[in-house]
Formats: structure tokens, sequence, C-alpha cells
């Protein structure tokens, strides 16, 4: 029965809520009729419009970019938006072909003697800078010496006798072709003691380049002779770089090139292109290459990794600080400029990525880039534009970043 009764109560208040609907009409303040009435449907109505007003807004339509809110709040009588830019000018751009490779000496010499013998004396050590004619090892003269002496004796026997005939033929008492015969036994005898000599000289084993010693060695009573190194001279100075160029490189490749090879061992030299393959690896497709180095000191050794930069020219290009690139509605890379206190775009191509700044190619000879405010202005919008010097913008951008 009591749920019955709590069933019925509130439904006579439900009918009661509904016929007071159906008049239209709220009394608010409490005044009675006729003072504070207003009809519901204007309420409803009144609500309506204050919620769409409160979801749309009289604000930028939140799909525009911030520059063109910029430009949609600043109409005709506003001020313009202020921007500073900086004048680029047109630089030489310097083309570099980066390639990899190591050290080789030019030179590898294994010194031999032009005889036979037994090495009587190492001259020099291993690690041991050597010229042009220095003796290297000696070997044992043997009979050598006293063929010498038999041919100079020979030499002079028949000088006397060629001299004798010669005095004879001045008084007459000899034929006037008698002195031919000796003549030529003179000379027989003069070659003999030349190659005797030679053959001395050749006990004394000289380098023929300069540059450093190296293994192998010969060792004092080994024997020694065209087949039996007495040393082996590797030839430091100059150094060669060598390396392999990319068939896609091959257009920009020419001897006499300056390059600047930098060592694993972070020493830098700067060379030149002496050499370059006419026919390409089979299995690389890439061409052989040489950059020839100076290495008084040898400070350079045989065999270490480095890496070449080879300037192969210049191209026109203007050197701009990262911070200045922006991108356009259609997200194509590029700057804004000012012309004429009027906003431009204009599309980049980066072309090298450096410490210093990226080299860009598309713009004009001279151009004023925004450098501070781009992203609030659009094309074609009018700016008071500040130019400052790229120095002092330089100098600014650094003390910002010691700063931060």
């Amino acid at each position: 029965m009591r749920a019955i009764y709590s069933y019925g109560v509130a439904g006579l208040i439900v009918v009661g809520v509904g016929a007071w609907l159906a008049t239209g009409t709220l009394v608010a303040g409490g005044n009675g009729p006729g003072n504070g009435e207003k009809q519901i449907i204007a309420l409803v109505t009144k609500g309506s419009e204050a919620a769409a007003v409160e979801h749309h807004g009289t604000g930028p339509d939140p799909h525009l970019t911030i520059a063109e809110r910029v430009a949609q709040t600043t109409g005709a009588g506003s001020p313009a938006q202020s921007v500073r830019t900086v004048t680029y000018v047109v630089q030489p751009m310097a083309i570099e072909v980066p390639l990899r490779g190591r050290t080789e000496a030019k030179t590898t010499v294994s010194v031999v003697p032009q005889t036979s013998g037994t090495v009587e004396a190492v001259l020099v050590e291993k690690g041991q800078k050597v010229n042009v004619g220095d003796v290297l090892c000696r070997l044992d003269a043997g009979d050598r010496q006293a063929a010498v002496a038999q041919a100079e004796a020979a030499v002079a026997t028949a000088q006397s006798a060629f001299d004798s005939n010669a005095s004879l033929r001045e008084k007459g008492l000899a034929p006037a072709n008698s002195g031919l015969q000796l003549e030529a036994a003179l000379k027989q005898a003069q070659a003999g003691l030349d190659n005797a000599r030679t053959e001395l000289e050749r006990t004394e084993v000289k380098a023929t380049i300069a540059g450093v010693v190296q293994s192998p060695l010969a060792t004092a009573g080994s024997m020694a002779g065209p087949s039996a190194p007495c040393a082996t001279i590797v030839q430091l100075d100059p150094m060669l770089f060598k390396t392999q160029v990319p068939e896609a490189r091959m257009a920009y490749a020419r001897i006499g090139l300056d390059a600047t090879v930098t060592t694993v061992t972070g020493m830098s030299v700067e060379g030149k292109v002496s050499y370059i393959s006419s026919v390409a690896d089979d299995a690389t497709r890439s061409f052989a290459a040489e950059i020839e180095i100076p290495n008084a000191n040898g400070a350079v050794l045989d065999g270490l990794s480095a890496q070449a930069i080879v300037n192969v020219g210049t191209a026109p290009a203007h050197l701009l600080p990262q911070s200045v690139l922006t991108l356009d509605d259609a997200g194509v890379l590029g700057i804004r400029a000012v012309e004429n206190s009027k906003v431009a775009f204009y599309p980049v191509t980066i072309a090298m990525d450096t410490r210093e700044g990226v080299w860009v190619t598309g713009l004009p000879a001279s151009v004023d880039i925004i450098t501070v405010g781009q992203e609030f202005v659009i094309p074609g919008q009018t700016v008071d534009a500040t130019n400052v010097s790229a120095a002092d913008a330089a100098s600014e951008a650094k003390a910002e970043g010691v700063q931060s």
C-alpha cells in the first residue's frame, strides 16, 4: 500500500509540472502574475543562441595559421606588423667531394747489390732515414782490389808502349801506321781497368731513393746479390692517398684539383690529385685515384685510414642561418623576405649543410630575408621592416645562445 501511495504522489507531481509548462509562462522573482513573467520558449531560444555564441564565438577561426590570424586582426587602419630583416647576397660556394681511402708510400724499393758477395758490414738500421747515395751495406771486396791493381798495371804497360812508338814515329824511325795497334791495346787495357773499378765500387751498396729503411735488412756474414736485397727503403715524401671515385662523381674528377687529406690520427695535409684511372673496377664500378701530399717530416705514415675533401670548383649560392628557413602552407621549404614593404616567399634548395650555416640556391642575388617575425606574416602582407647587418644578427644570436 505504501508503494502505491508513493507512486500516486509522484504521478500527481508530474501532472502538475506538465500543466504548468503547458501555460508557457514562468514567474521570476516571486512578484505574482504580471510581474516578472517570462515565456519559457523565449528562455529556451535565448539559451540556445548563447550556447551557439559560446561555441563559435566571434574570435579568429581556429583553422587559420598564426600568420593568417595576425593578418586578419590587423585590418585597415591597424599598424603594420614589425619584422627584422638581414640582407644576404650571393657568394661562391665551394663544391667539395668527400672520398675515403688510405695513405700509401709512393715507392718501396728493395736495394740489391749489382754483384754477389758476403756482407761485410751493414751501415744502416731499420727506421733510419737515408738519402740518395748513402751506403747501406758493404760486401767483402775479395779479389776485386787485386783485379783493379792488375788492370792498372796493364794500362801502364800499354800506355808506355804507345808513348814509345809515338816518339819513334815523330823521328821517322817507325811506320806512320804502327801506332794503331798500340792505341787499340791501350784502349782495351783502360776498359779493363774501368770494369775492375766498377766491380769494386759495387761492393758498396748505396741507396737509390730517399726514404726510411725497413725490413728486410741484410745481416753481416750473409750472402747478398741480385736476388738477396741489402735493405728495403720506403719513400714517404711525397706520400700518396689512394681512393676510389664513384662513377657518379667522375664528371668532377680532374688531375691537379686541390684536396685536404685528414688521417684517422687527426692530421690534416693539403695535396693535389695526381692520378685518375681511366678504367673502372669491375666489382665496384669506381675509378682508382691518387692524391699526392707532401710529407717532409715523415709524420704521415704508410697505411693510415684517411678522408679527403676534394675542391672541384664553386657555384653561386647564399649562406644562411638555419633559423630563417620556414615552410609555406603547402609544405615547401623556403624563406620569407621583404620586397617594397611587402612579404614575399621564395622556395629554396639546400645545397650543403655546414657549421657556418646552410648553403641554398634559388634566391635573387641580393635579398632582404626576415630573421625575426617570419612566422607571423604571410606573403603579400605589408610589414614594417627594420634591416640590420648580418654581423649584428649573428652576434645577437650568439649572445642569446650563451644566455640560454
